[in-house]
């Protein structure tokens, strides 16, 4: 059934798992933007209950009961309490993850079920889907437990993103093996292998620019957004109205490495689309990885300026947090563009065209 050119229904579901991961992932940064990191403290309950509402009576009757599990908001104020949006919104991120499980494993079954005809291999990235889900559960208790340090925020979040291309991998994989997918097929896996260490390096430099967001903007260093000045031109493009900061401070600091750090990957990203979009006219092979670059880096550039939008429009009252989660679906986007490049070539080296051309 190899290339027969039929679709296999059951193709769509490491697609909608993908998707599934996208809506969780959103809904984590709503978490973030909400300042609701900690209005569930326990875990895999929220307040001892299983549902998410809890009255402004019954979180302050918990934590009295279980004065360790306080986060660090009751160190300025003992009588903080959330939202009842604030906590729906940790206890649905938590709800969705758990969902997710029984998709995963239907996944992993059916796969299992047809191994001799999708491959072993596959059988092995559906595999690796389900302990990226458990691994993500045992780093969501550990954000809890340490009160949404900068470093477990960027953890969360690195897994994450692993997981969401995991799948993108295996419905690339299945589709080609099961119906053929002509844009794939077009890549020589020679082409692929001389393409992918470029591919990895890009890919990288967006997830450790993404990692390096995440610790800026998480709860526990959320004080490294103001290491700059607000305001244009004073704190974007500049910080603190200089080109060259003393970085006196470890906010300005890491905001600069951030943004210096944006700047080289953007260029990066920049030079591979035009140095692949050369190569794909000269071999007339790989056109789909140079749209596929040219998608990342649109979507770079783009963050970019709304990274900028961010500082610019802070005022008094703070950051406008909305902009702070698109940043993050931007900056996402952009690296899962650049990711499906990477896997689009691993698909084309593990499936050649020899394997995939038949009637």
């Amino acid at each position: 059934m190899r290339g027969s050119g039929t679709c296999d229904p059951m193709s769509r579901l490491p697609l909608a798992l993908m998707l599934t991961g996208l809506l969780i992932l959103i809904v984590g940064g709503s978490v973030r933007i909400n300042d609701a990191g900690e209005s569930c403290p326990d875990w895999p309950t929220c307040f001892g209950e299983i549902h998410p509402f809890a009255s402004a009576e019954e979180q302050l009757q918990w934590w009295e009961e279980n004065p360790n599990e306080a986060d660090s908001r009751h160190g300025t104020d003992s009588d903080h309490t959330y939202s009842t949006i604030q906590i729906f919104s940790e206890w649905l991120h938590r709800l969705l993850v758990g969902v997710v499980a029984i998709p995963v494993l239907w996944n992993w079954l059916h796969v299992r079920g047809r191994r001799e005809e999708l491959g072993e291999d596959m059988l092995g990235i559906a595999f690796a889907g389900g302990v990226l889900l458990i691994l993500q559960a045992i780093a969501g208790y550990v954000t809890v437990k340490f009160d949404n340090a900068d470093w477990s925020v960027a953890l969360h979040l690195t897994l994450a993103v692993c997981w969401i291309s995991v799948f993108i991998w295996q419905w690339l994989l299945w589709r080609v093996r099961t119906s053929g997918l002509d844009h794939i097929n077009d890549i020589s896996s020679e082409f692929a292998l001389s393409a992918l260490p470029r591919l990895r390096y890009l890919a990288g430099s967006v997830l450790f620019l993404l990692i390096l967001g995440a610790w800026v903007a998480s709860t526990a260093g959320g004080e490294y957004n103001k290491g700059c000045s607000t305001g244009f031109t004073d704190g974007w493009p500049k910080c603190q109205n200089s080109w060259f900061p003393q970085l006196t401070q470890m906010g300005e600091l890491v905001q600069m490495i951030h943004r210096l750090g944006a700047l080289v990957v953007g260029g990066a990203l920049m030079w591979g689309a035009v140095r692949m979009r050369e190569v794909a006219r000269s071999s007339k092979n790989g056109e789909i990885l140079t749209r596929f670059i040219e998608a990342s880096t649109g979507l770079w550039l783009l963050n970019v300026f709304i990274g900028g939008i961010y500082i610019i429009t802070a005022g008094a009252e703070g950051f406008i947090e909305l902009l702070s989660l698109l940043h993050l679906i931007f900056g996402v986007s952009s690296f899962l563009a650049i990711m499906t490049a990477v896997l689009i070539c691993r698909v084309a080296i593990m499936e050649p065209k020899e394997s995939v051309e038949e009637e």
